[in-house]
């Protein structure tokens, strides 16, 4: 389904039970931004494009304010300098950010990504995340997220997934998104680096 062909007037936001359900049956294609907001996207999109040659290199300048190594071509993924090679152990190779692009979600979600300067191992043949990976995620997300709402329906609060390559807007600079419910804008800006 073409994300603009659902007009403004039929458009119905994402719900926490709708992301439940497409994260948990990995029916990622089903997210949609709110039309309106998908065409600002591709023009916002177009001019960063323009501006900065790559939305890569719009979000190391700009946004993450990484540097890529000097062997990392213009047209190449950028590469890092790591920390550490294992998966959020180091606070110095991935950082959190609000989605400024959100999908079209209910007002009490929040939108964030966690951008990495490690690569994410996927499985060569699915394009799928590892068992390995999906298990360090999860370990993560548990960590930073579900663990510091200390709160019984936290684990409730909380949806993550990574987005296969084929429906990456950002290619290149490996992230995560998190989905959080009801969470004070206190607890966010915490999250947030």
């Amino acid at each position: 389904m073409d994300p603009v062909a659902v007009d403004e007037q039929s458009f119905k936001p994402h719900t926490w039970t709708d992301l439940k359900h497409i994260i948990e049956n990995n029916d990622l294609a089903a997210l949609r931004r709110d039309p309106s907001d998908l065409i600002k996207y591709r023009n916002w999109s177009d001019e960063i494009k323009r501006s900065y040659d790559s939305i890569n290199q719009y979000l190391c300048d700009e946004k993450l304010h990484w540097t890529p190594l000097a062997s990392t071509t213009p047209l190449a993924r950028p590469l890092f300098a790591i920390k550490n090679p294992i998966l959020f152990e180091n606070l110095q190779d991935f950082q959190i950010l609000r989605n400024d692009w959100p999908y079209g979600l209910t007002e009490e979600i929040t939108h964030l990504v966690v951008w990495l300067k490690n690569k994410i191992p996927i499985d060569n043949v699915s394009g799928d995340l590892t068992h390995e990976s999906r298990r360090d995620i999860q370990k993560f997300v548990r960590r930073a997220f579900i663990d510091r709402l200390d709160r019984g329906d936290a684990v409730e609060c909380v949806l993550w997934f990574k987005n296969w390559s084929g429906l990456q807007s950002v290619r290149g600079i490996d992230h995560i998104h998190v989905l959080v419910r009801n969470v004070p804008e206190t607890l966010l800006r915490e999250w947030i680096n």
